[in-house]
């Protein structure tokens, strides 16, 4: 479709009959008047018109909407008023994490005030009945919006389970950590956890606070803090001073040696406001070796003794707090994780060094424990991709071991994290690639980005007898609290968050169809009930801009 720009300068004045504008409002309303002409090519798709008969006639109509339209947004911008609390979305089909299928033709009802869904309907379900009724009224009041994205199919928003949004030097990494969580929520992914700031010190519970507030665009957030780590067991590594720990006071992690110290650092962290303890079990803390042997200096060695470990996840559970336990050596160490209760174990051990009857013995007994496993499978295929026979041998040896798990062990205990971060934001979903490519069910996969990420990352408060109580609660149409913390998310079901996405193309076709529509196909986006990105265009609270 040809854009004339008379046309936009046409609506502007008509605009500015109708309500007169302040200069600044005057280009914010030219900049997205040429915006919807852009993406008049689904504008018959968005608002119900007759066919118009001749070219002149569409014309004529496409005016009046925009026109109608941009006088919507002055109305926005200078009294800052919500015209709309409903917003009822029409989708192709919604998937549904539950029972893992995809239902067709279905209404989603999200109140804007509250950002919880509060229905959701097939489209064809229509009889009569009171209820039917009640949909009807609310759907066609002007205190509804109706959104048509029959074209898309809806999901819970995504959960990256595994980011380091902060990198760099402490103040560029904050900086930069504000346009990571931007790319991170516009490529669907609502939530993530952030398991340690890499030696930017306590910026990700400022990072937090800024995004929980609104005062920046990005996901719901989670952070672990600074990690633990023994001496010598983590960098950064000064190559001149050796026998130090980190470089010009920078550490990649907190220190902490023996059964009183690690006490004290899990109790320092979780008084700073860590969601979650992370813990390096094992690291590569022989690496000045790597120069006389490869082997030696990239081999994972553990960092704690099992008392020290257990007393870091005991103390972290006293104070209602879970914990994340990096662990890359081998079963053994995974099976004394399993033995002390650890929440999450991140990354996939090098369990074929172990041998195969302890490999099959602890990936059972990973599979029936409560502890969710989170393979990192993109953090090491990035690094197969950035060459190396190391980096190849360690992919194939990794691929095995998750498709064991999978295939073999049937472990279904799995979320989705990358390790983003090691690989661009915004490129989180290359995690449920990866697993699709390695032969797993569409449907598990989307399940493992979605409620599985919900049921990795939320509170103790959410788990056991208590955790059921607060979800019939919800059920009975309850508002616990908040939306980061109080109320669940990661599916598509009355009471819940309204975090969704809509994604175009095949995701139960072939892995390439998957990978396709998981990276490219994202073209809606809404957080806590409020629309971050509405036909491929972002924008903050339902104002879409030009940038994809």
């Amino acid at each position: 479709m040809m854009i004339r720009r008379p046309a936009v300068n046409r609506c502007i004045g008509y605009v500015q009959k109708k309500a007169p504008m302040q200069p600044q409002t005057k280009a914010m309303a030219e900049e997205r008047g040429a915006v919807r002409f852009q993406s008049l090519v689904r504008w018959h798709s968005l608002v119900k018109v007759t066919k118009p008969k001749t070219l002149q006639e569409r014309q004529v109509q496409l005016g009046e909407w925009v026109s109608k339209r941009l006088v919507q947004d002055r109305l926005r911008l200078n009294e800052g008023e919500m015209t709309t609390r409903w917003w009822c979305i029409q989708a192709k089909a919604v998937f549904d994490p539950f029972t893992q299928q995809l239902l067709p033709n279905r209404n989603i009802l999200v109140d804007q005030e509250t950002g919880l869904i509060v229905d959701h309907w097939e489209d064809a379900s229509e009889s009569g009945s009171a209820v039917d009724e009640e949909r009807s009224r609310l759907r066609s009041g002007d205190s509804c919006k109706v959104v048509d994205l029959r074209h898309l199919i809806i999901l819970p928003g995504f959960v990256d389970v595994h980011v380091h949004l902060t990198e760099e030097s402490t103040a560029e990494r904050t900086i930069r950590a504000t346009v990571h969580a931007r790319q991170t929520l516009l490529a669907g992914f609502t939530t993530v956890r952030d398991l340690g700031t890499e030696g930017a010190d306590d910026a990700d519970i400022a990072l937090r606070k800024c995004l929980a507030n609104a005062l920046i665009p990005g996901p719901r957030y989670y952070c672990a803090n600074r990690a633990i780590v023994s001496t010598g067991g983590y960098g950064p590594k000064s190559e001149i001073h050796v026998n130090r720990e980190g470089v010009d006071g920078m550490h990649g992690a907190e220190v902490a040696d023996g059964k009183d110290a690690c006490i004290k650092a899990v109790r320092r962290q979780i008084g700073a406001g860590a969601d979650w303890i992370k813990i390096y079990a094992d690291y590569r803390a022989r690496a000045r070796m790597t120069h006389v042997s490869s082997a030696i200096g990239t081999q994972a060695v553990g960092l704690f003794n099992r008392d020290e470990l257990r007393h870091m996840i005991d103390t972290a559970h006293d104070s209602g707090v879970k914990v994340a336990v990096h662990s890359m050596s081998g079963a053994a160490v995974v099976k004394t994780l399993l033995e002390l209760g650890a929440d999450s174990i991140e990354h996939v051990g090098d369990f074929e060094r172990s041998g195969l009857e302890s490999q099959d013995a602890v990936l059972s007994e990973m599979a029936r424990s409560k502890t969710i496993w989170v393979p990192t499978l993109a953090v090491y295929h990035a690094a197969m991709k950035r060459g190396g026979s190391d980096a190849r041998s360690t992919w194939d040896r990794v691929s095995r071991t998750f498709a064991k798990a999978v295939h073999e062990v049937g472990m279904e205990n799995i979320a989705c994290g990358g390790d983003t971060g090691a690989f661009p934001h915004g490129k989180n979903g290359l995690e449920m690639v990866l697993m699709r490519r390695l032969g797993v069910e569409w449907s598990k996969v989307l399940k493992w980005g979605t409620l599985g990420g919900w049921e990795c990352v939320r509170g103790m408060e959410w788990e056991g007898d208590e955790g059921q109580t607060r979800l019939e609660r919800v059920e009975a149409g309850e508002i616990l609290g908040g939306l980061e913390r109080d109320m669940p998310f990661g599916a598509v079901k009355k009471g819940w968050v309204a975090d969704l996405i809509g994604i175009e193309g095949k995701l139960d076709g072939t892995p390439e169809e998957f990978e396709k529509a998981i990276m490219e196909g994202v073209d809606f986006v809404m957080k806590s009930g409020k629309c971050c990105r509405l036909n491929g265009l972002a924008g903050l609270d339902g104002y879409c801009t030009t940038e994809k």
